[in-house]
């Protein structure tokens, strides 16, 4: 998504620098400004797409069991801009690991959420 607007946003500065090459010249105008509209309109679409893109994201590794080191469990958020999204745990023990997926909406989750979990959809939000 965002160098998608990166490039948007180049042309849109490219065409206004020939806006401004063909006003010093006294050259034919009227073209560009619907040029300049349609950029203009492009970002903005980019812009309401790129709200429900996961732009937020908070990790939080941890040590889930006192005999396992390395902080090689993690939890993960991966949020749009409304909050809306997954975590996903992952519980690394001595013999086995596990994982889980909870559903976020509006920040929040309708399952329990271990410490960690909350602390990568706090982290996330900030």
């Amino acid at each position: 998504m965002v160098p998608t607007a990166v490039v948007a946003l180049a042309a849109l500065v490219a065409a206004v620098a020939a806006l401004r090459r063909t006003t010093r010249r006294g050259g034919d105008v009227d073209a560009l400004p619907e040029d300049v509209v349609g950029l203009r309109q492009e970002v903005a679409a980019l812009r309401a797409e790129a709200r429900g893109a996961l732009r937020h994201v908070g990790l939080v590794r941890y040590d889930a069991f006192a005999d396992a080191g390395g902080r090689l469990s993690w939890s993960i958020a991966l949020l749009d801009d409304g909050g809306n999204g997954v975590v996903l745990t992952a519980i690394h023990g001595r013999s086995e690991a596990r994982s889980y997926a909870k559903s976020i909406a509006a920040w929040r989750c309708e399952q329990p959420m271990s410490p960690e979990e909350e602390d990568a959809v706090a982290s996330a939000k900030s």
